[in-house]
Parts: structure tokens; C-alpha cells; sequence
């Protein structure tokens, strides 16, 4: 058996992911034309190999997806420290960084301070650049039973997404192919409000709303602000409110694009619902920009005024997609851990664990495209489409000296290879992890700091598959042989044993193997959730942020990537985007109808999208027009097909998160139609299933 990568190359990603499961252990040899199979024995030897002829081990990183569960991601990051470097990257470094770095920094928590409860009692729930509908469908669901309820909700988005507006069960909606929005039908309506800002505007727009707060309590003092909570738990509202004083409604709203009336009725919905609390959820809207920790600021503020933080119905919600993004960082999976981890973990392991920072997901695609960096290894993840600037990175992983992914499905990651590639398939969630001690289940922590047991129930799709916490504990010992202080088989054997020696690792776990064994949720300590907050003060700080500057240049837009129906992140499970009424295709331009007249363009023919950024334009040709209501002047087309217009030196301040939601492009009609229309009946082929 063998696998010809130009052949795979040359399919979608859809179709990649459509083969079904990867079952044995391959190979790319240097100079090869395609994978072979390997034996577990030899790919260990052969990553041990590389990894120990390295002059450091600074020169290999180890990335982490959010699918990776706690169990796996204790070991892996252990491991990597073990092994002497802090390298290691993970995909909140691509989507929440912005939201780690900015509420770690003022409420001393890079996380939520939610339940699910407080949905129940919130009086409005503001979705600031988030689609349930789309991306979101569990939450989709828990918002219309909280409109039931009689809770409003305010949707801040610059599209206007038919699955806020209203919410209809899509399963059996079926079209012929039409790239127009179309109406679902009546359905339960989710939304209260839309405010279509202009992309990237959130800070201004929460300023805004601030602002006629401060304003409505001059007017009626002790009805709006919650002055005995920022008399007790916060600092610097002075400073801020002078700030927010000398920022002019004209400048908000000309950031913002939108009028200063829809913004204080925005607010007035927090006004109303101040007896019962305001919660705020948002996603990669507002933390793919270059102002992104400035925007996260501006949520908390907004909480601030009105005490919506430490209280039931109210609080900070990030939204994270992957299933554990938030648990692998919980349990070591950073370049930057604090001292106390470090301390903690070499206590437990007998060994000096290593202090120096190491690289983030963008600082690693560098490393790697300029040699400082030789080997990669991927616990999952598609680290060729998830990344910017997607040409840039391939160059980086073809520049390594050998690349090895772990993973379930094949994708186009796998493909694009250093000098050596591997790939090694693991078990999938749903399959029973048998181990020397019995079967095994693994944990993984939601967006709400909670951790849930994940039990596998089917047989594994093949003999030959190894889970994700073996394979770490391989890899170790080939790799570290007499010098690693860890009896690895041991402690794969039964991963209770590795929940007990995370609990004394990290204090935050006390206590939650007992509750999983007993098949309980374990609830993770949240000091801001009951108004503490592990600042050096123990106050929250005001910050003080300018409006970001968005003016565009005649002929320019600013364009954003967004996600489809059908799709998990990278993963692309139809072609299909039913809540915005796109069928059969993925290369499309959503713009405003009279950016699309104003530029001469029809609606269906291709344009090629042209971004600008500092270093160098970037070039993605063959993108369908499609008119859909949002802002003039502001574009957006699907992401990973978007990515090879961003740049990897485009990155958010402080969190250096890639911007994918901030490119400033022009557009030109395509002149090679046909080239296009080629390409498009390949992707409806590999839908049909003949393509060989």
C-alpha cells in the first residue's frame, strides 16, 4: 500500500477528510514520493533519532490541537520539558490568545467567569462577534430556550446572520446551486437587536455604549452604575471615565459606522436588565485584530460599570470552539507557564523543568522557515491551514528536518512534509482505550471550567492504533531513555495515575480524579466568578485604549474570515453554507450590493483578492461575488481558503494573535474564467463521489 502525496495534494480538503480513518503508522523518506507504512517501533526510533541529534532542544517545537484531552496534553507538555525546552505552541495561540493575555491581565483569570446557570437568570446576553448559528449550534439551541425565557439578546456583528436573526432546524433544507442569502422560513427568533458595526470596530461601539451609560447616570445617579462594586473592587474609573469623556460620539460612530441612536439602544438593553445581569460572549471577531486585547478590554469595562462580574446572570463568556483548547492550557500546554508550575512540576518529577519562554505558533512558523527550528511534532491539528499566510508556512514545514503529526483523518498538513514525515494515527474520542489497567477514559475542561469525563463506547478502527497518551509515553522513553525521572508505561497503564500527579502539579485540580471516578463533573475554582480577583491588589484595572484607526483608501475594503455551516475549524464536511444560502462551492466574496455595483462587478462572476499588508501583497485568485448584507467598505470569505492573504507578521499587540479578521485588500475581476469555472466543477465532482 502506498499513498502518493501529489496525487492528495492535487484533492480539497473536503474530499481529504472523506477517506475515512487513518489506521497504520507512514512514512515519507527523504526524496520519496509517497508514504509507506512504518512500524511503531521504527517511527519512535526515527523521531528519537532526530530529536537527540539536535545542537539543542530549543530546536524542536511541539504543537498541541484542542482535541488533545488533559490526561495526553500533562504528558506531552512534560515530556517537552523533560526533553529541555518550553516550546509549545497550541491553537489558542491562532483564536483566544487575545482573550488570555487581556483578562489574565485585569481580572487575574484567563477565563470565563460564567456558568451555565447564569444563562437562566441573565436579563440580556450580548453576542459580540460570534455566529451561533454557524458556529456555535449547541449554544444556538441554549439562546432560543433563553428567549423563552424572556431574556433579550443583542447580536454585534457586521454580517447579519440568518441563524441570530431567526433559528430553524436546517437538517432538511436542500437547494440547487445559488450563492445568494436566502430565507430559512419562520423559525424562533434569537436576536433582539442587530448592530452591523464595521469589522474590527467592537472597542468603539463598547465605548459607545459606555458612554451613554455614564450619560444616563448623570441623569438618574444610583440607577445605572454600580458604584459600591467599583468603589470595592476595581481602580483607575476616574482616569477612564475623563478618558471616555474627551472621545466624541462623532468618532465613535465613525469608527463604528453605525448611528449613535442604534448604540444607546444597544445599551438600554443593559440598562433594563440590570437587576438580573448582562453576560457577553464573543469569539474570533474581536480577537483576530491587531487591537484585539484592547477590544477584550473594553467587554470587561463595560462589565465593570454595571458590577456584571461575581454575580448570578452575569459575567464574561469567551466561547472557545475545540473540545479541550481550554483544558490543555489549564494543564501546562503554554511556551510561558509561571514560575509556580515550573516549580510544582519539578517537585513532582524529580527534574529541573526549564524557565525560558518558548515560541508561540507564530514565533514556531518563523523559527521554522528560518532553520532555527528543525523538527515539528503535531498532537493533532492542521498545521498548514489552520496558520496564516499559508505558502509561508508550507515553506516553514518543508524546511524542517522532519515533521510528525498525530491524528485521526488525513489532512493537507500531513502532506506538506520536511526532509522526513510521519504520520501516526491515534484513537478517536468515541473508541475504547484499553490499556494494561483496563479500559481508560480521558477528561476535558468547557468553556465554563468545567470537566467532563469522555468514555469510549465503539471498537477501535484498527489493531494498530495507539491513543494519544501512549504515544506520548513512547516517544518519551525512546527519546529520553536513562535520562528522563518518569516511568512512563506506568503511568499510561492507568491514567488515574496520571490525574493524581496532576492534581498535586496544579492546585486547581484538588480533588477531580474523585469526581470523575465516581462519573461526576468536576467544577475548576473561579476566583472572579465569586469576586476575587488574583491581581496584584486584588482589583480589577481600568485601561485606557485609543479607537483604533480603520480608514480605508478609495478602492480598498477590509476583509474578514469566517467559518461555514458545515465545518469544524479547518475541517470541511460539505460544500454547502445553509444559514447563508451558499451551495456547491466554498471560493466565495461575501460584499456589500452596492460594493459590488460601485466596483462593476455581477453578482456570481470571479474576482481575484489582492491583500495588503507591510512586508508584501499577497494574491487569492478565483473567489465567486456574492452580494450579503454587511457594512460598505467590509468583506469576508471563508476561512482556511482565506488564510493565504494573511500575513505572518500581521499579529494582534500583546497577545500576538494572527489577524485574520483585519485584511486590507482591493479586488480585480479574474480574467481566466474559464480556469475558474474548472475548478469549481472539480469540487462538485469530488462531492459527487467520482473523482478517483
Amino acid at each position: 500500500m502506498c499513498i502518493r502525496d501529489r496525487d492528495l495534494l492535487a484533492h480539497s480538503d473536503r474530499w481529504l477528510n472523506a477517506q475515512g480513518r487513518l489506521a497504520h503508522p507512514m512514512v515519507r523518506l527523504p526524496d520519496a514520493t509517497h508514504f509507506t507504512p512504518i512500524t511503531w517501533d521504527e517511527a519512535f526510533r526515527l523521531i528519537a533519532d532526530e530529536l537527540n541529534a539536535l545542537a539543542s532542544p530549543w530546536e524542536a517545537s511541539f504543537y498541541t490541537s484542542g482535541r488533545t484531552s488533559n490526561e495526553a496534553a500533562f504528558l506531552y507538555g512534560l515530556f517537552a520539558r523533560q526533553f529541555g525546552c518550553n516550546n509549545l505552541p497550541d491553537c489558542s495561540n491562532m483564536c483566544h490568545e487575545s482573550t488570555s493575555t487581556a483578562l489574565g491581565e485585569m481580572i487575574g483569570l484567563g477565563k470565563g467567569t460564567v456558568k451555565l446557570a447564569d444563562f437562566e437568570r441573565a436579563g440580556v446576553i450580548f453576542l459580540l462577534g460570534q455566529n451561533p448559528g454557524t458556529n456555535h449550534p449547541r449554544m444556538l439551541t441554549s439562546l432560543e430556550r433563553a428567549t423563552e425565557r424572556g431574556v433579550k439578546i443583542v447580536a454585534v456583528n457586521p454580517l447579519r446572520e440568518v441563524g441570530n436573526a431567526r433559528f430553524k432546524n436546517p437538517q432538511d433544507f436542500k437547494h440547487p446551486l445559488h450563492l445568494l442569502p436566502t430565507l430559512l422560513g419562520r423559525g424562533t427568533q434569537i436576536a433582539d437587536l442587530h448592530v452591523p458595526i464595521q469589522i474590527g470596530s467592537d472597542g468603539a461601539f463598547l465605548k459607545g455604549m459606555m458612554k451613554h451609560l455614564l450619560a444616563e447616570e448623570a441623569r438618574r445617579p444610583g440607577e445605572v452604575l454600580d458604584h459600591a462594586f467599583l468603589r470595592r473592587y476595581t481602580s483607575g474609573f476616574e482616569a477612564f471615565r475623563k478618558r471616555l469623556d474627551l472621545t466624541t460620539w462623532s468618532e465613535i460612530t465613525a469608527c463604528c459606522g453605525v448611528p449613535q441612536e442604534l448604540i444607546e439602544e444597544a445599551a438600554g438593553y443593559a440598562i433594563r436588565a440590570r437587576e438580573r445581569g448582562v453576560i457577553s460572549c464573543w469569539t474570533m471577531g474581536l480577537t483576530q485584530h491587531e487591537h484585539s486585547v484592547a477590544n477584550i478590554a473594553e467587554i470587561v469595562h463595560f462589565h465593570l460599570l454595571g458590577g456584571n462580574i461575581g454575580r448570578p446572570g452575569a459575567g464574561l463568556c469567551p466561547v472557545r470552539g475545540h473540545s479541550n483548547v481550554q483544558g490543555d492550557r489549564t494543564v501546562g500546554i503554554w511556551e510561558k507557564m509561571p514560575e509556580l508550575f515550573h516549580e510544582r512540576l519539578g517537585r513532582e518529577f524529580g527534574f529541573d523543568s526549564p524557565r525560558r519562554h518558548g515560541s508561540d505558533t507564530v514565533e514556531t512558523i518563523r523559527g521554522m522557515h528560518e532553520g532555527r527550528i528543525k523538527v515539528f511534532f503535531a498532537m493533532g491539528g492542521n498545521f498548514l491551514q489552520a496558520p496564516p499566510d499559508t505558502a509561508y508556512t508550507g515553506a516553514a514545514l518543508q524546511r524542517c528536518h522532519l515533521t510528525a503529526h498525530v491524528a485521526t483523518k488525513l489532512n493537507r498538513a500531513h502532506l506538506v512534509t520536511g526532509r522526513v514525515g510521519l504520520i501516526l494515527p491515534c484513537l478517536g474520542r468515541t473508541e475504547i482505550d484499553r490499556q494494561a489497567g483496563g479500559e481508560q477514559f480521558v477528561t476535558t475542561e468547557d468553556s465554563m471550567g468545567t470537566v467532563n469525563p469522555s468514555r469510549g463506547f465503539t471498537a477501535p478502527a484498527s489493531r494498530h492504533l495507539l491513543s494519544e497518551s501512549m504515544i506520548v509515553a513512547r516517544l518519551a522513553e525512546a527519546t529520553l531513555g536513562s535520562r528522563t525521572t518518569v516511568d512512563w508505561q506506568h503511568l499510561v497503564a492507568d491514567y488515574n495515575r496520571i490525574r493524581e500527579r496532576l492534581e498535586r502539579v496544579v492546585p486547581e485540580f484538588q480533588g477531580f480524579n474523585r469526581h470523575m471516578l465516581r462519573n461526576q463533573v468536576f467544577h475548576l475554582p473561579n476566583g472572579p466568578h465569586e469576586r476575587r480577583f488574583e491581581t496584584d491588589d486584588g482589583r480589577v484595572h481600568f485601561r485606557l485604549n485609543k479607537l483604533p484607526d480603520l480608514t480605508l483608501a478609495p478602492g480598498h475594503y477590509r476583509l474578514m474570515t469566517i467559518r461555514a455551516h458545515d465545518q469544524f475549524n479547518t475541517t470541511i464536511y460539505d460544500l454547502d453554507d445553509r444559514y447563508r444560502g451558499v451551495y456547491n462551492g466554498r471560493r466565495v466574496l461575501f460584499m456589500n450590493p452596492d460594493d459590488v455595483a460601485a466596483a462593476g462587478f455581477q453578482a456570481g462572476e470571479f474576482v481575484d483578492i489582492t491583500s495588503h499588508f507591510p512586508d508584501r501583497p499577497r494574491l487569492a485568485r478565483h473567489f465567486m461575488v456574492t452580494p450579503y448584507d454587511l457594512p460598505r467598505g467590509c468583506m469576508a470569505c471563508y476561512y482556511p481558503e482565506g488564510n493565504m492573504l494573511m500575513s505572518i507578521n500581521a499579529t494582534a499587540h500583546e497577545s500576538n494573535c494572527p489577524v485574520y479578521k483585519s485584511a486590507i485588500v482591493t479586488v480585480a475581476r479574474s480574467r481566466d474564467h474559464q480556469e475558474a469555472l474548472n475548478a469549481l466543477r472539480q469540487d462538485l465532482t469530488e462531492r459527487s463521489g467520482t473523482s478517483a
